[in-house]
């Protein structure tokens, strides 16, 4: 939405939000908006709450043709157009006729998006990073993002959103409160940085760090907070990933309980239909019934999800769909662990050895033990 009436005046910038493909298809979301891009450096209360407030009040601009380029490793190029819609957002679906095999090792791959800004009579251009699981790979992280691996506090209604209203509209990155043991149980899940020296370009600074099993998170927080997130989990030591946000508005679909739950269980079922060589680790925590998510996913994707952690940061009792949740688990012999504290998981996947690829049932039930 406009912020004011020099809004036009300001650059016209297409914010590219991490990819993921596949052998066959590559899927890369972007928005055009009419802003300057956010930084998000500590300054004064108020400039901070002004740097926050314009990424929330932001200018979409609709039908702006949006051109996608993406070099194969052999050297041809596809490209594809698309075009942004009312609220300013553009989705590429790009096949990969005929086929594209992944490297053996997961990877970040890069791709170019093109537009012309009529008002400027001038073209652009910026890269966006595309992760590529490795076709050797056999396990991914599926990660929430708010009460999972950041603080928010709101856990409690609307009066606890007016309680830490400062928190969400006037901190930067910097400020923000991760999850204790969050980085180390995500950098543990993850693996290692994977080994990308058989890239055909070499990797600069800019280039996100692949890890060895892909990350990927989901959220119910708006897609305008997608640098400010990106920026958190950088300054964090957080693995990078792509991430599934949503599109806000002032109706029962986004403010609802509901909401929370059919947004994550859409986007991790997107996840698992792009990736079906891979088995999920699936982290969330209690606040926004991301274990009533899971559970169903277990049991449309049998055999798809190869364990599932719990943050406990309510403490309230499990209702009747949670706790058939977890008889879903035990059925389908999905590991489940849930804890107020990382830090022991943490200590259970550093005393097990870390196999995800071959333990991870065993890993999970230790935990639970407390052993």
């Amino acid at each position: 939405m406009p912020v004011g009436p020099f809004s036009r005046r300001k650059p016209l910038r297409v914010q590219p939000f991490f990819g993921f493909r596949n052998t066959d298809r590559l899927l890369v979301n972007a928005r055009a908006l009419r802003s300057r891009a956010p930084v998000f450096v500590k300054r004064s209360f108020w400039r901070d709450f002004r740097t926050m407030a314009g990424i929330y009040l932001s200018q979409e601009v609709p039908g702006l043709v949006v051109d996608l380029e993406y070099a194969l490793p052999g050297g041809r190029v596809l490209r594809q157009s698309a075009t942004t819609g009312p609220e300013g957002y553009v989705s590429f679906d790009l096949p990969l006729s005929p086929g594209n095999p992944t490297a053996e090792r997961t990877r970040w791959e890069k791709a170019v998006l093109r537009w012309r800004d009529s008002d400027e009579n001038a073209s652009f251009e910026t890269d966006v990073w595309i992760l590529t699981p490795g076709s050797q790979t056999r396990v991914g992280i599926i990660s929430d993002i708010d009460d999972t691996i950041l603080e928010t506090g709101v856990t409690g209604g609307v009066r606890s959103l007016v309680r830490n209203w400062k928190r969400v509209m006037a901190q930067m990155p910097s400020d923000r409160v991760p999850v204790p043991g969050a980085s180390s149980l995500l950098a543990a899940l993850g693996g290692a940085p994977a080994d990308n020296t058989d890239l055909a370009s070499p990797i600069d600074s800019a280039t996100p760090e692949a890890r060895v099993r892909p990350v990927f998170y989901v959220s119910s927080s708006p897609w305008n907070l997608f640098s400010y997130l990106v920026t958190f989990k950088r300054e964090r030591g957080l693995p990078l990933g792509p991430v599934m946000l949503r599109d806000w508005g002032f109706n029962r679909e986004t403010l609802g309980s509901e909401g929370h739950g059919s947004h994550k269980k859409e986007a991790i079922q997107r996840i698992l239909k792009t990736f079906p060589h891979l088995q999920f680790a699936l982290i969330g925590d209690d606040t926004q019934k991301d274990l009533t998510a899971f559970g169903r996913i277990a049991r449309e994707f049998p055999g798809r999800i190869a364990a599932v952690f719990i943050r406990a940061v309510t403490g309230a009792p499990l209702n009747n769909e949670e706790l058939h949740a977890l008889d879903t688990f035990e059925r389908l012999g999905v590991p489940y662990w849930s804890g107020s504290d990382y830090a022991e998981a943490k200590r259970f996947l550093r005393s097990a050895g870390l196999d995800l690829e071959g333990g991870v049932k065993s890993l999970v039930r230790t935990a639970s033990r407390g052993e």
